[in-house]
């Protein structure tokens, strides 16, 4: 019974010419991709059924095209194409541990910006990839084409039977949308999902769960719940009443910067020389080295949501991109209640990149100064933008002509630097300090980079030390995110750079002017900065407290949560199962909220 069904299905003048040879060259293709994968991040998903079943289905579904237009030449189009976005997924995962965002997909254009990460971002075994391409194009030339009578119809069964086996698979875990949310929120297969679905799959998802929704009763109702049970296990404790007063906010995210820089000699030379001297300040500087890279695909403006606005990045989506008209409750939004203070955001980018612009308005920020707005007389990075140096001089220059935040005005700045961008090449004729060659390249060129961002801030600095408010300015001085991503395996493979590069993704916090000094040790979240400026600037009373926790607060959590991997760090012994739970389901609520536009109706 099952032979002649066999038979009909795969008959061997139908599989045994270029067929077969597009079909194995396009699972052999899948398959690679994930191992290239999976070498970056973990081979969990190779022991999944799933993984090997998707792929099949997918390389019959790239081989589609070739059967219904009986064009060999076609089939080769087709599979470049794919070669092309196989191997933009790869480099894409290599920083952000995910697929792209299906919205990235129309951002194609920004990547002039960023050429010199996107080459760096490549490896030798990419090239297998596209190699399989061209195995199949040889091969298959020589061989005769075969389509013997219903050899559509036969190939259509053949699919329709694979995506069959795939979705039994799938259901086998409750659905691929239901298996594909678990896989994104647990910490070990959070990287697992592209693999499983493959990057069709990711999209599939992307397309599922990314759209605007309405929110619902059930919907509300989680949000609802999720807020009462931060209030009562991990509530917002406000400071005394007699700290000082900050009227004033200064925000320098500084592009790339981590906390195994800061406060570290190699070579006898300082790295960060000004960074260093805030933090020998404990009576006014608060410092904590040690907080966890929190941002997801949209890395840097994602890590404005985290510190602007206290909301954990979306799960697979970009919300600068998707939901640019939501309403954000943000610090700057807290201090023009509280004192009237006027937004500014300060970018050497254009408005376009992560879309800024349509964000800076849904923040609440008043005036947005971006590329257009300086004199781009010193430039650093490939392409070339504004270098930190004049960025910062021509701020000072702005300030000091009533430009931007004049005297008198209570304000929210919020300084945005480019210089320290992957791959971290600072131009001859701006570098002050050199390194060993025992140390990697990269490294090299890192330490270079962080010690000229580290003179820019100093020349800010200097300048908000000079005004007649600055008693009453707080200045916060942070990472965007980590910097070394894939390459810090790498450089940690060096025996010279053990013991100076950290091996996990910590970005430093430093309050300058603090009404509270000291410094903390434990580990904290991007999410975590957010509550501990409302601590400071004394916004407690502020209706949304963010989702994270003052490290002001001796009852936090010292943990938190990588977005990218999913992967906890920190100690958490001392912590409730229910306060554990919350911050576990904090980004999926997050997630909700913004999907939903929830602040625009809640109150």
């Amino acid at each position: 019974m099952m032979k002649p069904i066999l038979s009909r299905l795969f008959p061997a003048d139908m599989w045994r010419g270029r067929l077969s040879v597009l079909v194995v060259a396009a699972f052999l293709k899948l398959i690679l991709f994930d191992v290239v994968w999976c070498t970056g991040t973990t081979f969990r998903a190779m022991s999944d059924i799933g993984l090997y079943l998707n792929a099949l289905l997918g390389a019959l579904l790239l081989v589609l095209p070739y059967m219904v237009s009986r064009r060999f030449w076609i089939a080769v189009a087709v599979m470049f194409l794919a070669d092309g976005v196989l191997v933009a997924n790869l480099m894409y995962c290599r920083t952000y541990f995910t697929a792209i965002p299906l919205d990235s997909y129309l951002l194609a254009g920004n990547l002039s910006d960023f050429t010199a990460s996107v080459a760096d971002s490549m490896r030798w075994l990419d090239i297998l990839i596209p190699l399989t391409t061209v195995a199949a194009w040889i091969i298959g030339r020589r061989m005769p084409r075969r389509f013997p009578p219903r050899s559509t119809l036969r190939y259509l069964v053949c699919l329709a039977v694979a995506a069959l086996l795939a979705a039994i698979a799938a259901m086998c875990r409750g659905g691929f949308r239901a298996h594909y949310s678990r896989l994104q929120e647990s910490c070990y297969y959070t990287t697992c999902t592209t693999p499983i679905y493959t990057v069709g799959g990711s999209v599939m998802y992307d397309i599922l769960s990314g759209n605007s929704r309405a929110l619902d009763e059930a919907g509300r109702a989680r949000i609802d719940s999720w807020m009462e049970q931060k209030e009562r296990h991990r509530p917002h404790r406000a400071l005394p009443d007699s700290i000082g007063v900050r009227d004033n906010l200064v925000i320098i995210l500084c592009e790339s910067l981590e906390s195994w820089v800061i406060d570290r000699k190699v070579d006898g030379v300082e790295i960060t020389p000004v960074l260093d001297s805030l933090i020998a300040d404990t009576a006014s500087t608060l410092y904590a080295p040690n907080v966890l890279t929190q941002v997801a695909a949209g890395r840097s403006i994602d890590c404005q949501l985290l510190v602007n606005a206290g909301m954990l990045p979306m799960q697979s989506s970009v919300y600068s991109m998707r939901y640019p008209q939501n309403r954000y409750y943000t610090l700057n939004r807290a201090l023009a209640e509280k004192n009237g203070a006027r937004s500014y955001i300060l970018t050497c980018d254009k408005p376009i990149v992560w879309n800024q612009e349509p964000i800076a308005r849904a923040f609440g920020i008043d005036t947005l100064l971006t590329r257009s707005s300086w004199r781009n007389d010193e430039l650093v990075g490939n392409p070339a933008k504004l270098s930190d140096g004049s960025f910062m001089h021509q701020a000072v220059e702005k300030m000091q002509a009533g430009e931007i935040w004049p005297v008198g005005e209570n304000a929210f700045l919020q300084f945005v630097t480019y210089s320290g961008h992957n791959p971290f090449r600072l131009p001859e004729n701006l570098r002050t300090v050199t390194f060993s060659d025992r140390f990697p390249e990269r490294m090299r060129d890192y330490m270079m980079m962080a010690h000229y961002t580290d003179s820019a801030i100093g020349t800010l600095l200097s300048y908000l030390r000079s005004r007649p408010d600055y008693d009453r300015t707080l200045i916060v001085i942070t990472g965007d995110h980590e910097g070394l991503a894939m390459d810090r395996a790498a450089i940690l493979d060096n025996p010279d750079a053990r013991g100076i590069v950290s091996p996990g993704q910590y970005t430093p916090l430093i309050v300058v002017n603090s009404p509270v000094g000291g410094r903390y040790d434990a580990v904290l979240g991007q999410a975590d900065i957010y509550p501990t400026l409302l601590n400071l600037l004394q916004l407690d009373s502020y209706r949304w407290k963010g989702m994270g926790n003052s490290i002001l607060d001796p009852s936090k959590a010292p943990f938190a949560i990588s977005s990218m991997t999913g992967e906890l760090a920190g100690d958490t012994t001392a912590v409730s199962p229910e306060a554990l739970s919350n911050i576990r389901s904090a980004r999926a609520i997050s997630d909700l909220i913004i999907s939903t536009d929830a602040f625009a109706i809640m109150p």
